[in-house]
C-alpha cells in the first residue's frame, strides 16, 4: 500500500477533499465540487485558527483520506478541553484498508497531545457502518444530537 503521511491540508488538496466529501449519498446532496471557491475560503479560515486541524492522508502522492479536528477549551468537566472529529472521509479505493482507523488514531493521539480529556464526534443516523466502525474504536453513542440550519 505504500507509506502513509498525515499532514495539514493545503489549497492543492481541496479538489481531492471535496471529491471525497461529495462521494456518498449525503455528501452528493450538500457538496459542490464544481465551485471550489467557498472551500478555499474555508481552508483559509481553518488554517488561521490554532484550534483547527484539517488534515489529509497521503499515500504515494495521492490524497486518500481527510478529517477535521477541532479543539474546544471549556469550563464544564472541571475546565476540560475536548476535541471534535468531523468530516472523516476515505477515498473509495482505500475503504477497508485500515486507513480510517489510522486517521482516527491520529486524531485521538493529537487530542491527547493537545491536553484534551475527551474526544467526541457525530455521525448521521443513516451511517450505520460508520457507527459500527466508531464503536469498534471505543467510542460510545452517549448523546442525541440536534441541528438547526441557519
Amino acid at each position: 500500500m505504500g507509506d502513509l503521511e498525515i499532514r495539514a491540508a493545503v489549497a492543492d488538496d481541496v479538489p481531492a477533499i471535496v471529491a471525497m466529501l461529495a462521494d456518498d449519498p449525503l455528501g452528493a446532496q450538500r457538496e459542490s465540487p464544481d465551485d471550489l471557491t467557498p472551500y478555499l475560503t474555508a481552508l483559509e479560515r481553518l488554517s488561521a485558527d490554532p484550534n483547527q486541524r484539517l488534515v489529509v492522508a497521503v499515500r504515494e502522492g495521492r490524497v486518500v483520506g481527510t478529517l477535521q479536528l477541532t479543539i474546544i477549551p471549556g469550563l464544564s468537566r472541571r475546565g476540560a478541553t475536548r476535541s471534535i472529529i468531523e468530516g472523516v472521509r476515505i477515498h473509495a479505493d482505500e475503504r477497508g484498508s485500515g486507513l480510517g482507523t489510522q486517521l482516527i488514531e491520529w486524531a485521538i493521539d493529537e487530542s491527547r497531545n493537545l491536553g484534551c480529556q475527551l474526544v467526541q464526534l457525530t455521525s448521521d443516523n443513516t451511517r450505520t457502518d460508520a457507527h459500527r466502525f466508531y464503536e469498534r474504536l471505543g467510542f460510545t453513542a452517549s448523546h442525541t444530537g440536534f441541528k438547526l440550519p441557519l
